[in-house]
């Protein structure tokens, strides 16, 4: 017999497997000895008082064993003979097309601009140590996209799109730990998540996908409306059936070859802000109304923070507690900072990305030249902006909080997880407006609704500019788009995901539309 429950626990018992079992034969009304296994289903923590409870969601098995498989199982099949679909881009949209092409018989030619994730690494040290950002490798390009060196949040609203179940169970499969499957808000943590990136790699190649690195196209050739062939950069073409164009919302010469080629594409509101990074202890400190104890049984805390400024949401984004903030930029006259955590989340510091809307529609009357890259342009110039603040180097600008909302330049900055340095600039004044204006007052109330965020222990550091992709590639009802025949926008970088879950839902839908299903 198998029974679900919803048990509560104090934090003091919550370490104490003893008492949970007790708390279950309670609540069922049997005796503890009758209980031959438990399965935690679900669990989360509720700090909202003094008074932490972890509540869980179990499984009890009375009688019986836990079943040793999934009902999850991932059948690939040997496609080095079948029918070739190619996708361009191999973050989370791109592996997941691939993975669900090697499902339904067809095999994937995969083409990546960046290179493997251990050399990539190398490219990422030159940022830091150097300066120097490679516009093919780099923390937004290379084996498993942006994805592969983030901090591998699995949270997502997209519910409808596709089995969110089925995306976890293929990440464990791929050496994931087991843990995303329970926790209410699931990661897998930086440190973790090049060798699940490298795994599926070698899934693919292990069943007759390809996979070329250092491969980034340049052109597309159409005729009679149809994409026919593919060239890359050095000279190669490649005919083509149908192409899953999966390149992730910073591949910026894909938008502007698009256009350029007349193909349709439409502005898209995105939003675009900073970084606000404080010292892990102070947020936990506001989070859980204590110290969190050395045993660790209360995680590194988090927040999430709305408020509408002048007819614009100001929000709290990629929030990344015991976290490091990252030089995320894709060319060397840019500075874009990101965030991460490793899996522990074990760092001293905290940082979210603190972002404003932008109305593409409203917003942006001075960059209407441009059509529908104008986002993309004033993308461009927030980042060449922070590039000259920051020292023309990969520093980046900033200003203790309280100076940042009061209008004051910093004399000196607190101490920070940015690597490459930050560089005391008026970041108030430097933003538009639209953009600092709002976040101004947004941090102060953010600040009455966290009492103890609003602090000079705190740095803002400029500028987080890639939250989504600024534009959109449109496609009908059989997700191609419509006026290209067998060319399927994907991912974030179409406008259709935004996050590692959203992104491997619409790789896979995508890849069944380009396979020749209609739905499955």
């Amino acid at each position: 017999m198998i029974k679900e429950i919803q048990i509560r626990l104090n934090l003091h018992e919550e370490s104490k497997k003893e008492v949970l079992k007790s708390k279950i034969a309670y609540n069922l009304g049997i005796d503890r000895t009758e209980i031959t296994a438990i399965k935690i289903l679900r669990k989360s923590i509720d700090s909202r008082n003094k008074n932490i409870k972890f509540n869980y969601k179990i499984a009890v098995y009375i009688g019986e064993s836990i079943p040793e498989r999934s009902k999850y199982t991932f059948e690939y099949k040997d496609v080095s003979k079948a029918k070739e679909i190619h996708i361009i881009g191999f973050g989370p949209a791109g592996m997941y097309a691939a993975l669900r092409c090697l499902e339904l018989g067809f095999k994937p030619i995969v083409l990546e601009r960046g290179k493997k994730v251990q050399e990539r690494r190398r490219d990422l040290k030159l940022i830091y140590q150097e300066h120097f950002v490679d516009e093919d490798s780099n923390y937004c390009f290379g084996e498993g996209g942006a994805g592969t060196y983030s901090d591998g949040k699995l949270y997502t609203r997209s519910l409808k799109r596709g089995d969110v179940r089925k995306i976890f169970e293929n990440l464990v499969y791929h050496g994931a730990t087991e843990q995303i499957l329970i926790d209410a808000h699931p990661h897998i943590g930086t440190n973790k998540l090049p060798k699940v990136v490298q795994n599926i790699r070698e899934t693919i190649l292990k069943f007759g996908g390809e996979i070329h690195f250092e491969s980034r196209v340049t052109d597309f050739e159409i005729k009679n409306n149809k994409i026919i062939a593919i060239q890359l950069k050095d000279g190669l073409e490649m005919q083509v059936n149908s192409v899953i164009l999966a390149t992730g919302h910073s591949a910026r010469d894909i938008y502007e070859l698009l256009n350029k080629k007349k193909i349709a594409l439409e502005a898209k509101s995105f939003a675009m802000g900073v970084r606000v990074e404080h010292p892990q202890q102070i947020i936990n400190d506001i989070q859980y109304h204590c110290i969190v104890d050395k045993n660790n049984l209360l995680p590194a805390a988090s927040y999430s923070l709305v408020q509408q400024v002048s007819g614009r949401g100001v929000y709290s984004f990629c929030m990344c507690p015991g976290g490091f903030i990252v030089p995320a930029a894709t060319a060397n006259s840019e500075v874009v900072v990101n965030g991460m955590s490793p899996s522990k989340r074990n760092n001293k510091f905290a940082n979210s990305g603190i972002v404003v809307e932008i109305n593409a529609e409203q917003d942006l009357i001075k960059y209407e030249q441009y059509g529908a890259l104008k986002g993309l342009e004033f993308q461009k110039d927030l980042e060449k902006l922070a590039w000259q603040a920051g020292g023309r180097t990969q520093k980046a600008p900033a200003q203790r909080l309280t100076d940042f909302v009061e209008g004051t330049l910093s004399s000196n900055l607190n101490e920070t997880s940015y690597q490459p340095g930050l560089n005391s600039a008026p970041l108030h004044s430097l933003l538009p407006k639209a953009i600092g204006g709002r976040l101004r007052k947004g941090l102060k109330v953010f600040g009455q609704k966290m009492n103890g965020f609003y602090t000079n222990q705190a740095n803002v550091i400029g500028v987080e500019s890639r939250t989504s992709s600024p534009v959109k590639i449109p496609r009908n009802e059989n997700l191609e788009h419509p006026e290209v025949e067998g060319l399927f926008p994907c991912g974030e970088g179409g406008g259709y995901a935004g996050g590692i879950v959203s992104a491997a839902m619409d790789g896979e839908r995508c890849a069944e539309r380009a396979c020749g299903f209609k739905s499955i």
